[in-house]
């Protein structure tokens, strides 16, 4: 089929690199435009722009699909089916009648579960034990259109969102591949979503990041593996920001050299040689790394030397997000 993809960050980077494999012909790529990032504030392409510029494919870059030049380059294309991996960018109806097949979405879950911006991070945080992808058609609803192809994947018990993510976009990819051969060959036919089973999966901001201690030991363990590596969990500590790694439940006979023993309150914490413990609502947690305020991340221990850590002292929350 004659495709033109849809894609903007590196999660759909391995969706494209399979299309081009394919006896499929990619003829154009659609993506967000040059974004500024980094200190200097310079223009960067996103990693799927990057992808085709390397591959010489012809690269649409709209400000919007309402754009009604871009919408008469794509009508003049005349694509058979538009494949999507995180776009990023809401298609109007116009634009979503153009191909033949339609627009065809790679999302990272199993619909009707988790639709919306951020399905692996809120699968995670809510412990679910497995999830997947689906391939659907795009109609103006949110992940609402009929399903073309599922898959599964298990959620390993200390999976960041990253790391998850990027086992999705590369198993995925093979979907997606999967779904424009059955399209093709007129085997594959949109089967609607369940009412049943319906869950959304908001955008992650930096305020929904921020850890409660008031939680089991568990949650917290879920919440910051689901903000892991974006948009990244924090605490606070004397007023400031702190980001926090990877965690672990720790064993109670960890915290040693104790003057009481009683358990640690929610958000305290107690740092040995080695290690720096913290209170939650139903047992402890060990940080892995912090990240202060401003500052490269650094190993738990190494940072509480810095620091100087007084007993009794808790994390809390910043008086800034910013």
């Amino acid at each position: 089929m004659r495709l033109v993809f849809a894609g903007t960050p590196e999660t759909a980077v391995p969706s494209l690199e399979a299309l081009l494999a394919s006896p499929h012909d990619v003829v154009a790529v659609i993506t967000r435009p040059d974004a500024r990032a980094g200190r200097g504030r310079t223009l960067h392409p996103s990693p799927v722009k990057a992808a085709a510029v390397e591959r010489g494919l012809e690269v649409l870059t709209p400000s919007t699909p309402r754009d009604p030049d871009f919408q008469a380059r794509l009508r003049e294309i005349a694509p058979d089916a538009c494949p999507v991996v995180a776009y990023g960018a809401l298609l109007p109806s116009d634009v979503l009648d153009i191909p033949t097949h339609g627009w065809i979405n790679l999302h990272f879950s199993v619909l009707p579960a988790w639709r919306g911006a951020a399905p692996v991070q809120r699968a995670i945080m809510a412990g679910d034990e497995a999830t997947g992808a689906t391939t659907f058609v795009i109609e103006e609803g949110l992940d609402t259109g009929p399903v073309l192809g599922v898959m599964t994947e298990t959620i390993r018990p200390d999976d960041t969102s990253g790391v998850l993510l990027d086992r999705l976009a590369h198993a995925g990819a093979g979907l997606l591949v999967a779904t424009m051969d059955g399209l093709e060959s007129g085997d594959l036919h949109p089967v609607a979503q369940p009412a049943e089973g319906v869950s959304h999966a908001a955008k992650l901001t930096t305020a929904d990041a921020v850890i409660s201690w008031n939680t089991p030991a568990y949650a917290v363990h879920r919440h910051v593996r689901g903000c892991t590596p974006a948009p990244g969990a924090w605490t606070a500590f004397r007023g400031e920001r702190v980001g926090v790694g990877p965690v672990v439940a720790a064993a109670e006979d960890a915290l040693v050299a104790r003057e009481t023993a009683e358990p640690l309150a929610p958000g305290e914490i107690h740092a040995t040689k080695k290690a720096v413990h913290v209170g939650t609502a139903s047992g402890v947690v060990t940080l892995g790394e912090v990240r202060p305020q401003g500052k490269k991340p650094m190993a738990a221990a190494d940072w509480a030397r810095g620091v100087r850590i007084d007993v009794g002292e808790t994390f809390g929350r910043a008086t800034t997000l910013t």
